[in-house]
């Protein structure tokens, strides 16, 4: 528990964001421009090794499974080793793994090569949300998961464009690009992130020992964070991803176009709003956008099932794409907060992730039932109650901004 304290810096000087939130925003997009390369690719890849649509979609699935496993490990790894060997290792797993996926021979070799890059991936998600949360100003977490946001984001939309131009070389092409953007990206962070470097238990001076997760579910603002990130794991990235585009292949004629747009969409909607939000949650608080961002994803996310025409899919995605732009770095800071900068969380972060990824993973099998049983409309009114419901551990939790709080206490 840490009480507030006073900060005598200048104004420009907490204006100025620290230099290895920098690096790790340049690396970020190196990442997400990467990973953009081989998403469109790799399931006609692994068809063509002449195999059925569903083994060609589990190969997707693999990745997100494999994170999701190994995420309380990268937890424990974080907090044992610190956060920059982790994350440069996680790199690169993730390039020897796309390299070895370029690669492969044979559909069982590409579905091992590139599940085991989910270890890799989770690695350096968990150590970049704990690098985040130790590198950043209290009053600027906000501000800086926004920006490391909007880089994933900027980097996942021209990632695919350049990754379709690259694919007419070889549909491997993409996979040896992206295993070199993140043999660079390794590089950049061992060079440049000189902050990086966090004594770890074992030390002859370390800091504080690292925040076990009972001591962080005993914050009203963490758990209620956990529930927040499942529901919108459930609807943005699973949902969003593969009931969204099958509604549209079977309300439109030409539903593949529509589909691409729809997403494109969400994601315009995304990068509108995310910096703002984040510049917002630092100045009003982290509640009120949690809250707005819920209420927004839930109402168009709704209004999905009534979208019948083009312009209205569309500008629902745009909505739901822009209440996930202001929930999102608004969540993250709250965890942030909860952990401080003066210690470790691995297990922490790892459990907040995993909530998405549990999301990510269960909505599109459970809300695929409903749209069997009850059809699309009952599909995406099941998911934005589900966002809606998620506001109430909110409202009760208690603020965890530390200039609004004075001190994060559980509760």
């Amino acid at each position: 528990m840490r009480g507030a304290t006073g900060d005598t810096r200048s104004p420009a000087t907490k204006d100025r964001l620290p230099a290895d939130v920098w690096v790790l925003v340049a690396a970020a997009f190196a990442i997400a421009v990467g990973y953009g390369l081989v998403a469109p690719v790799l399931p006609q890849f692994a068809q063509s090794f002449n195999v059925s649509v569903t083994a060609a979609s589990v190969v997707v699935s693999a990745f997100a499974f494999f994170r999701l496993v190994f995420a309380p490990a990268g937890g424990f790894l974080v907090d044992r080793m610190g956060e920059r060997w982790v994350y440069m290792t996680g790199l690169l797993i993730v390039a020897v793994s796309t390299l070895a996926t370029g690669l492969a021979q044979g559909y069982w070799q590409l579905l091992l090569f590139r599940g085991l890059g989910g270890l890799g991936s989770t690695m350096f998600t968990i150590s970049a949300m704990a690098l985040l949360t130790r590198l950043s100003p209290p009053g600027a977490r906000g501000r800086i998961a926004g920006l490391y946001a909007t880089a994933f984001l900027i980097g996942n939309i021209g990632g695919p464009v350049i990754g379709g131009v690259l694919a007419e070389f070889g549909m491997r092409v993409p996979f040896f690009v992206y295993a070199g953007s993140l043999i660079v990206a390794t590089g950049v962070v061992a060079v440049f992130l000189r902050g990086g470097r966090r004594r770890v238990p074992g030390d002859d001076v370390a800091e504080q020992p690292p925040m076990l997760l009972p001591e962080a579910l005993s914050h009203s603002g963490y758990r209620a964070a956990l529930v927040s990130s499942f529901v919108n794991g459930w609807s943005s990235f699973g949902v969003r991803v593969a009931i969204v585009p099958l509604f549209a292949a079977a309300t439109f004629e030409d539903g593949a176009r529509i589909a691409g747009l729809t997403l494109a969409s969400f994601a315009v909607g995304t990068a509108v709003v995310i910096s703002l939000a984040g510049y917002l949650t630092d100045r009003y608080g982290r509640k009120p956008l949690v809250l707005g961002g819920l209420v927004v994803s839930g109402v168009a996310t709704i209004a999905l099932g009534w979208s019948d025409t083009v312009p209205l899919l569309v500008g629902t995605s745009v909505v739901a794409g822009m209440g996930a732009g202001v929930l999102n770095p608004a969540q993250q800071a709250a965890v942030a907060d909860v952990i401080g900068a003066d210690r470790a969380g691995g297990k922490v972060l790892a459990t907040f992730q995993m909530a998405s990824d549990s999301g990510a993973i269960l909505g599109p099998v459970l809300v695929g039932l409903v749209v069997d049983r009850l059809g699309y409309t009952t599909g995406f009114v099941v998911s934005g109650v589900m966002l809606m419901l998620a506001t109430l551990p909110w409202i009760f939790a208690r603020e965890t901004h530390p200039s609004r709080n004075g001190s994060v206490t559980g509760e």
